[in-house]
């Protein structure tokens, strides 16, 4: 019950940040390194916007897809560790966005990402061990 209320919870926080990264586009744009762009090929606005469109996605197969919630798990934790350059780039740069527009919140946000990826990993394991 309480893995599940986490995953949900966890869903509900994909979904919002994913809703304000097609919303405020521009406002993540900074948070995207300029070699990302040069290895993807992609606009940094396309970049964003591709990573707001796998927050929603990861967060409806949390709900949606109850006996996946493993590979959920696996796939929302490594979206969380994929995303973690452009947080160092962030603080490294001292750019503000959405909600990190101080040095102090920017270094959180360093710290928060690995709770994430345990927290992504603990609310969809089936049992005690998040890496059975």
């Amino acid at each position: 019950m309480v893995r599940t209320a986490a995953r949900w919870m966890l869903a509900l926080v994909l979904a919002a940040a994913g809703a304000a990264h097609l919303v405020r586009t521009r406002g993540f744009r900074i948070v995207v390194p300029d070699w990302a762009t040069r290895v993807t090929r992609l606009d940094k606005d396309v970049i964003v916007i591709a990573s707001g469109a796998a927050e929603l996605a990861l967060a409806a197969g949390l709900v949606a897809l109850p006996r996946e919630r493993r590979r959920m798990g696996w796939a929302v934790a490594g979206f969380f560790v994929a995303v973690f350059p452009g947080n160092v780039h962030q603080w490294r740069t001292r750019r503000s966005a959405p909600g990190l527009d101080t040095d102090a919140r920017r270094l959180g946000r360093l710290f928060l990402q690995p709770l994430l990826v345990l927290w992504a990993l603990w609310a969809t394991a089936e049992g005690g061990d998040p890496l059975r």
